[in-house]
């Protein structure tokens, strides 16, 4: 059983030990009565062929498979559990080529979690990745989302050309959050995850104007909800 812990600090202090990909689990005590389940939308930004694609389906269906690149957006479900409440996360994969820029102000608007994606083996997609931060930065009030940088494609670190140092040093800089994985082996990716959904509900949560609850409707039957959404524990 792989359990999941809640600090999201111990991101930064990560090993290079390549773990082996295993589908979230219980980290341990199960929720008794009806949960609540709250709405997060989270959005992937970042360069193409960085692997935004690819995380999204390691999120939603803990699975890796080679994709085209993304025309405009993709979308993916995936509930987790916190202690006392689900978060139903809509997980938003922008296009990276530079002609779709102009429309991805129109996905990540009104994101309570903005995941910015570079390769680690390439120094190009790391500086268009600051590029992404900036632009966060005019959208959004510090504190009013939850930012993350994440450097994709750990296994390729015998090409790597943007150290880890770097990264957390862009990261403490604009004060974001950092996290390095791997969408092909899953290294962190379900990690990463938990640590972002206890970090949402911490910082926006239930307050005014933070997360308004999910109820199923008539746009989304069971069947489309199954196929689209999987599910995963976070530890308290």
């Amino acid at each position: 059983v792989l359990v999941l812990v809640r600090i999201w600090s111990v991101f930064v202090s990560w090993t290079r030990t390549r773990t082996k990909s295993s589908r979230p689990v219980s980290a341990g005590d199960s929720v008794s009565g009806p949960v609540r389940t709250l709405r997060v939308k989270m959005v992937l930004l970042g360069s193409s062929g960085v692997g935004k694609s690819s995380l999204a389906l390691r999120f939603g269906e803990d699975r890796f498979r080679n994709t085209s690149p993304t025309v405009g957006c993709a979308y993916l479900t995936q509930l987790v559990h916190l202690r006392d409440v689900s978060l139903r996360f809509e997980i938003w994969d922008t296009a990276g080529q530079e002609k779709y820029h102009s429309v991805t102000p129109l996905y990540y608007r009104g994101a309570h979690a903005a995941l910015v994606v570079y390769d680690i083996s390439s120094r190009d997609t790391f500086i268009r990745a600051q590029l992404w931060i900036q632009e966060l930065e005019k959208q959004y009030i510090p504190g009013s989302t939850v930012l993350w940088l994440v450097g994709n494609k750990a296994d390729r670190d015998q090409n790597r050309q943007v150290s880890t140092q770097e990264g957390l040093g862009l990261a403490g800089s604009r004060g974001l959050s950092f996290t390095e994985t791997s969408a092909l082996s899953g290294e962190r990716v379900s990690q990463l995850l938990s640590a972002v959904a206890h970090r949402v509900y911490e910082s926006i949560g239930e307050q005014q104007g933070g997360l308004s609850e999910w109820k199923e409707n008539l746009l989304l039957d069971q069947n489309q909800n199954q196929n689209q959404s999987s599910c995963c524990r976070a530890g308290p």
